[in-house]
């Protein structure tokens, strides 16, 4: 078993573990009751984890995780319409104008 991910609420865990299992990467949860430990334990040690079952999964785990959390380098760069709207390049249609992308 290998760490993936941790974060500082269970949510974010749990959303990284859905990620990964929606691609058929067996994870679990770890951590997920030591916030009362706090205090005693450093709280970064607290933090929920996920972990991957199979080590042969670990590096697109990773992967994954990174392009969840990364989108926007795999993204198209933005364009200008001839309207004069910058567009986010994931639109191919300006929404002032309607006018169609034109590569």
């Amino acid at each position: 078993m290998k760490k993936v991910y941790s974060a500082e609420n269970l949510p974010m865990a749990g959303y990284v573990q859905g990620i990964l299992e929606s691609h058929e990467i067996e994870c679990i949860l770890k951590n997920q009751n030591l916030a009362g430990a706090m205090g005693e334990l450093p709280p970064i040690e607290c933090w929920p984890e996920v972990w991957v079952i199979h080590d042969e999964d670990y590096r697109q785990a990773i992967q994954i995780v990174d392009s969840a959390f990364h989108p926007a380098e795999n993204a198209e760069s933005s364009w200008v319409c001839k309207c004069g709207e910058i567009i986010e390049g994931q639109f191919s249609v300006c929404w002032s104008c309607g006018a169609e992308r034109k590569d």
